[in-house]
């Protein structure tokens, strides 16, 4: 795809969504549940669409908080739900839903006092915090995000007591009752949102000072103190906004917040590769305001807009590669936190660098490699036997240092922690510590890239069978893998990696667009990964036409 003119550039007011429409759209639009695009569908994070394109409109939030609230009684889940918003324009009418849907059916509900902005991870601590313990009346949780995507987007996600995003199997029962109760047509049972604050069921929670006193337990906060590190954070408008200057405070760090405003229509950013606006913190088009600032700090970071994604900025090496952050991480973290399970494993997703792989087993510790999607680390963080799981599309999270659970989804602020922790105990940025890394194994060259495809080849694509590939190389060198289930559990992939000694590819459908991604590595370097793409393009579609 080329980059378009605007990428990296300040949004120009015309490309900015027009919010009073966008909202305007959310209650009146009503869904045709026929329609498949209109229709509640779980991804690997939750239900997101726009209200413009009748995909998140105000009966697809009370259907779905409805669907959680009947889960809920089913699954005995009868502690508090702590619910959060981030900052995109849908995230608080979506809210509004939320509360009167589930104080309608006396969930006892936990809301930011104030009324603030939440973040992802924040929730999956909270609920944690609350669960530890106890083995009955537990808590789960609901955010209200799409993530990183554009600003006339919409998202709802639901966290179990296990802390991270839902298994399949709930999301399913899910997302089939609330396309029941759309298709049914009755108005899902609530109550006005000024009742609904009033119930006693609706309780405000001080969400960020439990948050930010336990950061003590997860990364050495004191180190990062005593190095007196010149540190920069952009919130990006998101939901972390409040959240970095008591941070500062009760860790005395040298914290300068450089942009501290909220706008729905993320006016502040710059735009990103195809010329849209995201608040994607590892892309060097979006994040080129705070790569501008890189001079001026020590380590710099950003988060999207719920806070579940870090991009950090180095002084040696600009906005580092999402792949080499979390390689350098994990070098770092296994080394350095003594308190963690010595079968601690280290977990990845099967369109992750390999330069894990070699870390891992420079570490001698256990590579777990899944599917695309968070949920697949939920269990192993949860009991301790995995000290990190990380995604290449800059998500993560870790232990605690005594080797307890921290969040089971992913923690942004946390990775951004890192980054100043590792520069403030080894005297090296975290881009210098992966230079270091590809010194010792190799500098592999990764790369995605979009095919077009229609919905049938998508969907072939999801049911491949590894025995559908007959090649025996790829790209001059044996293959020594072919996989549609993951190594690390079993789980089917949705598509296919093809692997070699020295190079890789994984294809897999787009959930929302007419595209399936290639996702391409090679250790020899740029001519090699080229081939690598093109005899994987060629070797897809060969598998489809038969």
């Amino acid at each position: 795809m080329p980059v378009h003119p605007l990428a990296g550039k300040p949004a120009p007011r015309d490309l900015l969504v027009n919010v009073p429409r966008l909202v305007a759209a959310y209650y009146t639009r009503r869904p045709d549940v026929n329609d498949a695009g209109e229709r509640v569908a779980f991804g690997t994070s939750g239900h997101r669409g726009s209200s413009f394109a009748r995909s998140f409109n105000e009966a697809h939030i009370a259907a779905i908080c409805q669907a959680i609230a009947v889960h809920r009684h089913t699954r005995r889940v009868t502690g508090p739900l702590f619910l959060g918003m981030d900052t995109h324009a849908l995230s608080e009418p979506a809210f509004v839903t939320a509360v009167e849907v589930f104080a309608a059916h006396g969930v006892d509900l936990m809301v930011q006092d104030g009324l603030g902005y939440t973040p992802t991870p924040v929730v999956s601590h909270a609920i944690l915090t609350y669960n530890r313990g106890r083995t009955s009346a537990l808590a789960d949780g609901v955010v209200i995000t799409p993530s990183h995507n554009p600003p006339e987007d919409g998202g709802i996600k639901y966290n179990p007591p296990a802390g991270g995003p839902a298994d399949t199997e709930t999301t399913k029962a899910i997302e089939e009752r609330a396309n029941a109760l759309l298709a049914d047509e009755k108005e899902p049972f609530r109550i006005l949102f000024e009742r609904a604050m009033r119930a006693a069921t609706t309780h405000r929670h001080d969400y960020v000072r439990p948050y930010v006193d336990d950061l003590a337990d997860v990364v050495d906060m004191e180190a990062i103190a005593r190095a007196g590190l010149r540190l920069g954070v952009d919130p990006m408008g998101g939901a972390n906004v409040a959240f970095w200057d008591p941070i500062a405070e009760r860790y005395g760090l040298d914290l300068t917040v450089v942009n501290r405003t909220v706008d729905p229509t993320f006016a502040f950013m710059t735009v990103d590769k195809d010329g849209r606006i995201r608040t994607d913190c590892s892309s060097p088009w979006a994040m080129a305001g705070l790569i501008a600032l890189k001079d001026r700090f020590d380590v710099a970071f950003g988060n999207d807009a719920d806070s579940d994604r870090h991009g950090i900025v180095t002084r040696s090496s600009g906005l580092l590669n999402p792949n080499h952050f979390l390689a350098a991480a994990i070098s770092y973290l296994f080394r350095h936190r003594p308190g963690w399970r010595a079968d601690a494993a280290v977990g990845k997703t099967l369109v992750s660098s390999s330069m894990i792989d070699r870390v891992a087993a420079d570490l001698d510790r256990r590579l777990v490699e899944v599917p695309v999607g968070f949920k697949w680390f939920v269990d192993g963080l949860l009991d301790g036997s995995l000290g990190f799981g990380g995604e290449e599309s800059a998500g993560a999270s870790f232990l605690r240092r005594d080797g307890t659970v921290w969040t089971t989804d992913k923690d942004g602020i946390l990775l951004d922690l890192l980054a100043a922790e590792m520069t403030a105990v080894t005297g090296k940025d975290p881009g210098a510590l992966y230079a270091e890394l590809e010194g010792r194994f190799g500098a592999p060259v990764y790369e995605r890239t979009d095919v077009p495809a229609t919905r049938d080849e998508k969907a072939a694509l999801g049911r491949l069978s590894a025995d559908a590939v007959t090649a025996t190389t790829l790209a001059g060198e044996p293959i020594t893998a072919k996989l549609t289930t993951a190594p690390g559990n079993g789980a089917p992939l949705g598509g296919l990696k093809v692997a070699t000694a020295n190079g890789w590819f994984a294809a897999r459908p787009s959930g929302t667009e007419d595209v399936y991604k290639i996702y391409a590595e090679s250790f020899v370097g740029r001519e090699h990964l080229a081939r690598v793409q093109d005899e994987a393009r060629a070797l897809v579609a060969a598998v489809l036409a038969n």
